[in-house]
């Protein structure tokens, strides 16, 4: 495979939000049946109850159009609606705001999101006066931002399943007899993705993904791949890492590990990953049926 030069990223990322347009432009049609000219004249309303009752009506009324995370998916109508208003007065709602609502005053939870929203509208309307701050050219830069944020751990739980279901189908069609966990494990600090269990044993497989090819952050994702095998060879487990890196610097021998998968891919290459991940599987057939069997 060769280097990637264009940012496939940023391309995945600017169609989604151009598609999240339309869910901008019923909100502010929904401000105009309120009377409200734009979003910058519903930011700036003085009557608290007003922008709540506001708040709670978009909260609590049904969407046409669809607002997509970082994967191009649909959010549920009340997420979307949620994630939206947050994002627009430039916060984070599942780990800033979410955490905050358990001490938010309301009979419903629409009622303590609407709460909630309307200080965090008076806090951020006079730091952004501008009219331009509230239309859609500057909003979607930052709704790029937030998904750009979100995408990585998206993009993490994707390869996690593509593994999983590469894993199962591999035993399933090679009759071995081994089960693929259904979530992540936890030892110590380190968490691995994918578990293969046979009766008391059980193989771990750490998935590690890396887009860029420069920087500090290359030296900590190669030593995250380290700990994970060091934390799970102390533990006395077996452990595949799998590894998916346009570029990585690190040596594949001194890994320690007898079996290992590196996919030299952009992980936004989804297809051309998915293909390499069930070659590579598929060629530690003879190690699975050893594992099946008891025996490594």
């Amino acid at each position: 495979m060769t280097f990637v030069l264009e940012n496939l990223r940023l391309w995945d990322l600017v169609a989604i939000v151009r598609q999240n347009q339309a869910f901008y432009e019923e909100f502010v049609q929904f401000l105009s049946a309120h009377g409200y000219a734009n979003v910058r004249a519903f930011v700036r309303e003085t009557t608290d109850s007003k922008a709540v009752r506001v708040l709670e009506a978009y909260l609590t009324s049904q969407s046409k159009a669809k607002l997509h995370d970082g994967l191009g998916r649909p959010y549920s109508d009340t997420v979307a609606k949620w994630y939206f208003l947050a994002w627009i007065l430039r916060d984070a709602p599942a780990q800033r705001l979410g955490p905050l609502l358990h001490s938010v005053e309301g009979q419903t939870l629409d009622k303590k999101k609407a709460a909630l929203l309307n200080q965090l509208r008076k806090f951020i309307g006079p730091l952004f006066p501008e009219a331009a701050k509230w239309e859609w050219p500057v909003l979607s830069e930052v709704m790029l931002a937030r998904l750009e944020g979100s995408r990585r751990a998206l993009k993490g739980t994707l390869f996690e399943s593509l593994v999983r279901d590469a894993l199962r189908n591999l035993f399933a069609a090679q009759r071995v007899e081994l089960e693929v966990g259904k979530k992540e494990t936890r030892i110590n600090d380190e968490t691995y993705d994918v578990q293969v269990t046979k009766g008391s044993k059980t193989v771990l497989l750490p998935v590690k993904t890396r887009e860029t090819m420069g920087g500090g952050h290359a030296n900590l994702f190669t030593r995250d791949i380290y700990k994970s095998i060091s934390v799970a060879r102390d533990n006395g487990y077996e452990c595949i890492p799998i590894i998916i890196a346009e570029s990585w610097g690190g040596d594949l021998k001194s890994l320690g590990c007898t079996h290992y998968v590196y996919i030299k891919a952009n992980p936004n290459q989804t297809a051309d990953v998915e293909t390499a991940l069930n070659e590579a599987l598929r060629r530690l057939l003879p190690f699975w049926k050893s594992f099946a069997g008891g025996k490594t």
